[in-house]
């Protein structure tokens, strides 16, 4: 497992809670979707000044579900970042872990210092 984040990966996933403000979980890859999250986080509007945490390869509730993080999948998240949908760009940083049961793709994104941040023009928040 490659730990490149201030956080504990088994925090994020063995907590027991739902999705927060802070923490998004995706079952699968889906760019749309991946992005609106990307640009909420680098928005934070509920003021928290912590990182957002975008986890692939897990439910609703932090259970894996088996899922394969290429390296390929790898590379799509980080060029999200630059892909100029994005302005401002988010900071942003991406790590693979490999448990047992499947891998996850954990894409951290740090508060912007210039918000608001827009995807395709439109600002995205995450509330509650």
């Amino acid at each position: 497992m490659i730990n490149t984040l201030p956080i504990n990966i088994d925090d994020l996933l063995h907590r027991r809670t739902v999705e927060s403000e802070r923490i998004e979980y995706k079952a699968s890859w889906n760019p749309e979707t991946v992005l609106h999250t990307l640009c909420a986080f680098a928005n934070d509007y509920p003021g928290h000044r912590q990182p957002g945490y975008l986890i692939i390869g897990v439910d609703d509730h932090g259970r894996l579900n088996g899922t394969k993080v290429s390296d390929q999948l790898l590379q799509n998240l980080g060029a999200l970042r630059s892909d100029g949908n994005i302005l401002p760009l988010p900071a942003l940083s991406v790590s693979r872990f490999d448990f047992e049961s499947g891998q996850v793709a954990v894409v951290e994104v740090r508060p912007s210092d210039l918000p608001p941040v827009r995807y395709r023009g439109q600002v995205w928040l995450r509330v509650g």
